[in-house]
């Protein structure tokens, strides 16, 4: 099981944009589909589905949030994973470009596709739901890397701090480890020298990717990208809400904000199963019970989902 499971939040699109990018990205596909009933929210639908082998989540809960750049999703288009065509490079750049186009129709390019110092062909590009992608035809000497992973902004008054928060969160999830860091010059301003300018890091065997950044940009890290650790115990959510949660305010259903203002939700496996019943009334209690609650109480979920 995947440990850690990006989470989408849209206005209304989360079925509309799961479709959108299943279509776009190969071994993806829609697995399950649910609506959450009578929620501050009025009725939410929850997608989960998978984009080239990772599993995301995405909710319709309202225009609270806004994708932003602070956030964003890098796809590697190593020619490997196309070994079997004729000529696996030139697939991955037929790849890449054809994903390009996809994501581009009613989206912004933030950094035009085209050849970059760090990769042959790379762009980064806002899609029409305002969600931000990386592609990148990777080089194929390099370790591999999954083909999708999240990458993380440290931006504004975060901006240097990338570093401190790959070594925070490599001491709060077992199974971590450190990969490549690549730091700003000298002639590098307003990037101070020696702050991340790309490195990426493993907790729980799901890689992210994380940069500093100090020019002047108007965004930071919200709620619109969140990030779900499942667990299977009550020890294990009290364990991560504890080294995790900053800001007592963004308590709520399970979710918290670091101090970096990246946004966790702390959630057991059990969810999963309750709030995929074809009993209504059960997911109805159940939802009910943690629209109630901040840190999530294992025992009176099960207590609500037995309707005791």
């Amino acid at each position: 099981m995947q440990k850690i499971t990006p989470h989408l939040w849209f206005d209304k699109e989360a079925k509309e944009a799961a479709e959108f990018y299943t279509s776009i990205f190969p071994d993806s596909g829609i697995i399950n589909t649910t609506v959450l009933h009578d929620t501050p929210s009025g009725d939410c639908d929850v997608v989960t589905f998978e984009l080239w082998n990772q599993k995301f989540m995405s909710i319709s809960a309202g225009p609270l949030f806004q994708f932003n750049p602070s956030v964003s999703f890098i796809v590697n288009f190593d020619p490997l994973l196309f070994k079997g065509a004729s000529s696996p490079e030139k697939e991955a750049r037929e790849k890449i470009d054809r994903v390009w186009k996809n994501l581009s129709e009613g989206g912004t390019a933030l950094m035009p596709i085209g050849q970059y110092p760090f990769s042959e062909r790379y762009g980064w590009i806002q899609d029409k739901y305002g969600l931000s992608w990386q592609l990148m035809l990777t080089d194929p000497e390099g370790d591999p890397r999954p083909s999708i992973l999240p990458s993380l902004m440290f931006a504004g008054d975060k901006a240097g701090r990338a570093e401190e928060a790959i070594n925070f969160y490599l001491s709060v999830f077992e199974n971590s480890k450190i990969g490549m860091v690549h730091r700003y010059g000298p002639n590098q301003a307003p990037d101070k020298e020696g702050t991340v300018m790309f490195a990426d890091f493993m907790l729980e065997r799901c890689w992210f990717a994380a940069m500093d950044s100090a020019r002047e940009h108007q965004f930071t890290f919200n709620e619109a990208v969140s990030f779900m650790v499942h667990c299977h115990t009550q020890e294990e959510i009290d364990n991560y809400w504890a080294k995790l949660s900053a800001v007592p305010e963004s308590e709520q259903c399970g979710w918290l904000k670091d101090k970096y203002g990246l946004s966790w939700q702390i959630v057991p496996v059990a969810m999963d199963e309750m709030m995929n019943d074809t009993d209504s009334d059960r997911v109805a209690r159940v939802t009910q019970a943690f629209l109630k609650i901040k840190k999530f109480d294992l025992a009176e979920l099960e207590k609500a989902y037995r309707g005791d």
